[in-house]
């Protein structure tokens, strides 16, 4: 599993993101976090269409995208992409 954060650096709801998504982390330690600032990584952002920060998405095991979401994810929300992601 795989989830990467899009964050930019004086954004305060990736600030909240960031909080959201590390609890998520250490209730699943098998995720894999990767974190991306869209100003460093405009070209990838870009492919992506990232159009807003935070954006998360998450990835299952074969790297077929299981969730998107723009704005600060809620807990259970990722929980719940991240048990289906298993599936």
């Amino acid at each position: 599993m795989r989830l990467d954060l899009y964050t930019s650096a004086f954004c305060e709801p990736c600030h909240r993101a960031r909080e959201v998504v590390a609890e998520a982390q250490r209730l699943v330690p098998a995720l894999e976090v990767t974190e991306r600032d869209v100003a460093f990584h405009q070209e990838l952002a870009a492919d992506l269409e990232i159009t807003s920060t935070p954006t998360t998405i998450i990835f299952d095991a074969e790297g077929a995208e299981v969730l998107r979401a723009s704005g600060v994810p809620t807990l259970p929300r990722l929980l719940t992409a991240l048990a289906q992601s298993l599936d």
